[in-house]
C-alpha cells in the first residue's frame, strides 16, 4: 500500500496536460493530428486551384473553335491541373487521413518520427508554393504533367516553367518519401499490445503497402527529374536527340514510378471503403485475409505493368504481350476486392449515410474505370484509342471515381472525429448525388468521344468532327461537379461553427479511434489499449461475440490499471526552417544565383544540425480518470 501511495504522489507532482494553442503552436507542432489537419486544409486549397484549372479547360472545349484561352495557356493549365491534382491535392488529402488516423487505429500515441512527420508536411507545402509561384514568375510548365523530352528540354522549351515544375516536384517528393519511411516504421513497431498484423484494420494495411510503394517508386521519378534538370541547367546531353539520346529511357523511368503512383492513390481509397462498408452494413468485412493478400499482390504486381503506357512507342509484339498479360493479371486481386465488398454488403443491415453513399459510388465508378482499363490493357485495341479521349475518361474514372469518392466518404465518416462536430447529413447526401451525376456527365461522354476519334491534348476542334454535343454535356457536368465540391466545403465549414458536437462513437464503429473523444486529445489514449480481436471496439461493446469472454476481460483489465505517465514530444522550429531554406535554395537554383542557392543549402544544413542537437523536448504529463 505504501508503494502505491508513493507512486501516486509522484504522478500527482507531474504537470497536467495543457492544450497547445495559438499560431506558433501550429507552426512548431509535431502532433500527428494537427499535422493531419494542416494536410487536410492545404490539400483542399490546392484541390480548388486544380479544379479551377480544369473548369477553364472544359469551358474552352465546350464548343468548336472557341478562343476563351489560347493554346499556350491551355497547355499550361493541362500541365498544372494534372500535377496539382495528383501531387498537391489527392495524395496530400490521403496523407491527412494517414497522419490523423493511423496512430489511432493501431493504438499508438504518435508516429515513430514526429519531427520527420512535420518536415514532410512543410516540404509538401513549400513544393506546392514553389510550383504555383511559376504563374506569377514567367509562366508555368507547358510540357505536360509527364514532362516528356523533347517537350521539356531547353532546346524546345526555353524559359523557367519546366524548371519550376521539376524542382517543385523534387521538393514535395522529399516530403512524400520521408513520410513513407515514417509510416512503415510506425505501423511495424508501434502497434498496441495484441494487435498482430492480421488484426490490423484494412486502412492500416493499405497505408503500409502504399508506403512501400512510395519508398520504392519515388526514387525512380527523382532520378528521372534530376537527369532532366541536369540537361536544362548544366547542359548535359542525356536526353538530347541530336547527341543520340534515346527518349524512351525517360518514358520508362517516368512510368516505373507513374503506374505504382496510381496504386499509391487507389490503395488508400480501397482501405477507406473497407472501413466504411462494414460499419454501415453492420457486418464484419467479408474475407479479411483475402483482402489483405490481394492488397499486397496489387502492390507487388503494380511494379510490373508500367509499359502498358508505352504500347505505341514500338517495343515489339513480345514485350507488348508480356505487359498486356501482366496488366490483365492485376485485375484479378482488384476483382477479388470487389467481390469481397459485395459480400460485406450482402445480407447486411445497410444504413445509407453520406459516407456509405460515397463508398457505394466508389464501387460503381471504380468498376467502370477497371473495365475500361481492361480494354486498354490489350495492346491491339490500345493502339487504336491510346491518343484519344477514351484514355482521359478511363483515367478519371479510376482517379476521381476511385480516389475522390473514397476521400469524400472519409470526410463524412472521420470528419466528426477530426473536428468534433457532426456534418449535415442532408447536405452530405445532396453533395453525393450532385457529384455522382456531374461526374458521369463529365467523363462518360469522354469514353464515347475517344471511340469516335477525338484526340486528347487538343485545345480546340472543328465543328465537322461531330463531337460538339458530347463536349457540351461534358462541360455542363464539370460545372455540376464544381457545385458539388462547393457544397461539401460549405458543409464542412458550417459544421465547424454550428454542427452538433460529435459523440465518441457516432456510427457504432468497430475500431479503436471510436473509443476516443471527438476531437481526439493531444495524448490520444490515456492508457495503451490491449487488443484481442480484429474488430476490437465491436467486441468490447458485444463481449458475448468474443471467444469466451477474453474481449470483455481484456477491456476490464485495461480500465483497472493505474494511471500511466505519458511522454509527448515537444514542438520544433527546425523542420520548418529546413523546408524554408530548401525553398530559398530552389529559387537560387532556378535563376542561378549561387549566393542564394548556397546560402539556402547552408541554412538547411544548419537546421538539420540544430534538429539533431535539440533532442525531443519531451513533455511528461499525468492523466486522471479512465479512458
Amino acid at each position: 500500500m505504501a508503494t502505491i501511495t508513493a507512486q501516486r504522489s509522484f504522478w500527482e507532482a507531474l504537470p497536467k496536460p495543457k492544450a497547445q494553442t495559438g499560431f506558433w503552436s501550429w507552426v512548431t507542432t509535431v502532433d500527428h493530428k494537427r499535422i493531419g489537419i494542416m494536410y487536410f486544409w492545404t490539400s483542399i486549397v490546392f484541390f480548388l486551384i486544380g479544379g479551377v484549372e480544369a473548369l477553364l479547360m472544359r469551358l474552352q472545349l465546350a464548343g468548336p473553335n472557341l478562343s476563351l484561352i489560347g493554346p499556350d495557356l491551355f497547355n499550361q493549365l493541362f500541365t498544372m491541373h494534372a500535377t496539382t491534382m495528383i501531387f498537391l491535392a489527392i495524395m496530400p488529402l490521403t496523407a491527412a487521413f494517414f497522419n490523423y488516423f493511423i496512430p489511432l487505429l493501431i493504438g499508438a500515441r504518435d508516429v515513430a518520427f514526429p519531427k520527420l512527420n512535420a518536415f514532410s508536411y512543410w516540404m509538401f507545402l513549400v513544393g506546392g508554393i514553389f510550383l504555383n509561384s511559376s504563374w506569377v514568375l514567367g509562366g508555368p510548365s507547358d510540357a505536360g504533367w509527364f514532362g516528356y523530352p523533347n517537350y521539356s528540354t531547353m532546346e524546345f522549351n526555353p524559359g523557367f516553367g519546366v524548371d519550376f515544375w521539376i524542382i517543385g516536384l523534387l521538393l514535395s517528393g522529399i516530403g512524400t518519401l520521408v513520410s513513407g519511411f515514417n509510416f512503415i516504421v510506425t505501423i511495424l513497431n508501434l502497434r498496441a499490445p495484441g494487435m498482430s498484423l492480421m488484426r490490423m484494420p484494412m486502412f492500416v494495411w493499405a497505408t503500409l503497402v502504399t508506403s512501400f510503394l512510395i519508398v520504392f517508386s519515388f526514387p525512380v521519378i527523382t532520378v528521372a527529374l534530376l537527369l532532366l534538370l541536369f540537361d536544362r541547367i548544366f547542359g548535359t546531353l542525356l536526353f538530347n536527340i541530336l547527341a543520340g539520346a534515346d527518349l524512351t529511357v525517360y518514358h520508362h523511368l517516368f512510368w516505373v514510378f507513374g503506374h505504382p503512383e496510381v496504386y499509391i492513390i487507389v490503395l488508400p481509397a480501397m482501405g477507406i471503403v473497407s472501413e466504411v462498408l462494414p460499419v454501415f452494413s453492420r457486418k464484419p468485412l467479408f474475407g479479411y485475409s483475402v483482402m489483405v493478400f490481394s492488397t499486397m499482390l496489387i502492390g507487388f504486381v503494380g511494379f510490373g505493368v508500367w509499359s502498358h503506357h508505352l504500347f505505341t512507342v514500338g517495343m515489339g509484339p513480345v514485350v507488348n504481350t508480356v505487359f498486356a498479360l501482366a496488366t490483365m493479371i492485376i485485375a484479378v486481386p482488384t476483382g477479388i476486392k470487389m467481390f469481397n465488398w459485395i459480400g460485406t454488403l450482402w445480407g447486411g443491415r445497410l444504413k445509407f449515410t453520406s459516407a456509405m453513399l460515397f463508398a457505394l459510388g466508389f464501387l460503381a465508378l471504380f468498376l467502370i474505370g477497371g473495365l475500361t482499363g481492361v480494354m486498354l490493357s490489350a495492346s491491339p485495341s490500345n493502339a487504336q484509342i491510346h491518343h484519344t479521349y477514351f484514355v482521359v475518361g478511363h483515367f478519371h474514372y479510376v482517379m476521381i471515381g476511385g480516389a475522390l469518392f473514397s476521400l469524400m466518404a472519409a470526410i463524412h465518416y472521420w470528419g466528426p472525429k477530426m473536428f468534433g462536430r457532426m456534418l449535415d447529413e442532408r447536405l452530405g447526401k445532396i453533395s453525393f448525388w450532385t457529384l455522382f451525376i456531374g461526374f458521369n456527365l463529365t467523363f462518360f461522354p469522354m469514353n464515347i468521344l475517344g471511340v469516335m476519334g477525338m484526340p486528347r491534348r487538343i485545345y480546340t476542334y472543328d465543328e465537322g468532327l461531330g463531337v460538339t454535343t458530347l463536349n457540351a454535356v461534358s462541360t455542363f457536368g464539370a460545372l455540376v461537379m464544381g457545385l458539388s465540391i462547393l457544397i461539401v466545403l460549405y458543409n464542412v465549414l458550417t459544421s465547424l461553427r454550428r454542427g452538433q458536437p460529435a459523440p465518441a462513437d457516432p456510427w457504432d464503429g468497430r475500431t479503436l479511434e471510436w473509443t476516443l473523444p471527438s476531437p481526439v486529445p493531444e495524448y490520444n489514449f490515456d492508457r495503451t489499449p490491449h487488443v484481442t480481436s480484429r474488430d476490437e471496439l465491436w467486441i468490447r461493446k458485444h463481449p458475448h461475440l468474443a471467444h469466451g469472454a477474453e474481449g470483455h476481460a481484456a477491456a476490464a483489465a485495461e480500465q483497472s490499471r493505474p494511471d500511466e505517465v505519458i511522454v509527448l514530444p515537444g514542438g520544433s522550429y527546425m523542420p520548418l526552417l529546413v523546408a524554408l531554406a530548401s525553398l530559398v535554395a530552389a529559387y537560387g537554383l532556378v535563376y542561378w544565383y549561387p549566393a542564394v542557392f548556397w546560402g539556402g543549402i547552408a541554412v538547411a544544413v544548419a537546421g538539420l544540425i540544430g534538429w539533431g542537437l535539440e533532442g525531443d523536448n519531451e513533455r511528461i504529463i499525468r492523466l486522471g480518470g479512465n479512458c
